[in-house]
């Protein structure tokens, strides 16, 4: 019997990296985005079905609970079960802490922890019903373990994801319903790109060169990692070899922090 996934923020970088890779590993998987992403979504759809798998798009935003209520439903109709949910989609912005508003700290917590818990509510309601258990992955990050300057409410909301995924964790263990996360360091995608462009421009500094430093002095394995090296931990989460695990953020990032 197939097994089926849903994976948000799937237009680009690690979520559309996640979405390839499950479904390499067989899963069918719809993928979501907001609209102003519908275009490079429906490639990563295509993508997935030119591999022999079954895809949906869905364009919701994660942060509406009745967007969040419907994708999910809609999932497990259209697919046949809602087997596995990466709750992947965040946001990042760079900024010193005195200059923070208010609604700089309400998107950013509107989408990394509100659409967060949305996701996991939502997707642990239409498993419960289904019967058959499941697997929840959140995206985390190095900064809910250890923070960078400019990055502080950013780190907060994933400091926040952390102990929503134990918490969610030891409340849905008796559903057969595992919860982990993911904690990517430093990677090469379009967010990190513009927390290096905005990271040089506070440090006087060119782009490419606050990252280069990074990668020079704090990684371990000496070099940036790419969004394949998270959806390949992200693949065994979604895997029954992690039947045994829950309540749990991982760390990879090539060697910064060691937990």
């Amino acid at each position: 019997m197939s097994r089926n996934a849903l994976v948000t923020g799937a237009a680009q970088g690690i979520g559309r990296s996640i979405a390839i890779r499950l479904a390499k590993d067989g899963f069918n998987v719809a993928v979501n985005d907001i609209d102003k992403f519908s275009g490079e979504l429906s490639k990563v759809q295509k993508t997935i079905q030119e591999m022999g798998q079954k895809s949906i798009a869905i364009i919701a935003d994660v942060s509406i609970e009745k967007e969040v209520e419907s994708m999910m439903k809609s999932v497990a109709a259209q697919l046949g079960s809602l087997d596995v949910v990466i709750a992947n989609a965040g946001i990042a912005q760079v900024k010193p802490f005195l200059d923070i508003t208010l609604d700089d700290w309400e998107k950013m917590f509107a989408v990394n922890v509100r659409g967060v818990f949305l996701c996991y509510k939502e997707a642990a309601k239409v498993m419960i019903e289904q019967g058959t258990g499941g697997k929840i992955v959140g995206a985390c990050s190095i900064v809910g373990y250890r923070p960078f300057p400019m990055l502080s409410h950013y780190s907060a909301s994933k400091w926040a994801v952390r102990g929503l995924t134990q918490a969610a964790a030891l409340e849905l263990a008796k559903h057969k319903i595992t919860v982990n996360a993911y904690c990517p360091g430093i990677v090469g995608t379009q967010m990190w790109d513009t927390i290096d462009e905005s990271l040089a421009t506070y440090e006087n500094k060119v782009k490419g060169e606050v990252i280069k430093e990074y990668s020079d002095k704090l990684i371990a394995l000496g070099r940036t990692s790419v969004p394949d090296d998270v959806a390949n931990f992200v693949s065994f989460l979604a895997s029954k070899d992690s039947d045994y695990m829950t309540g749990q953020s991982v760390i990879i990032d090539g060697g910064i922090q060691f937990s």
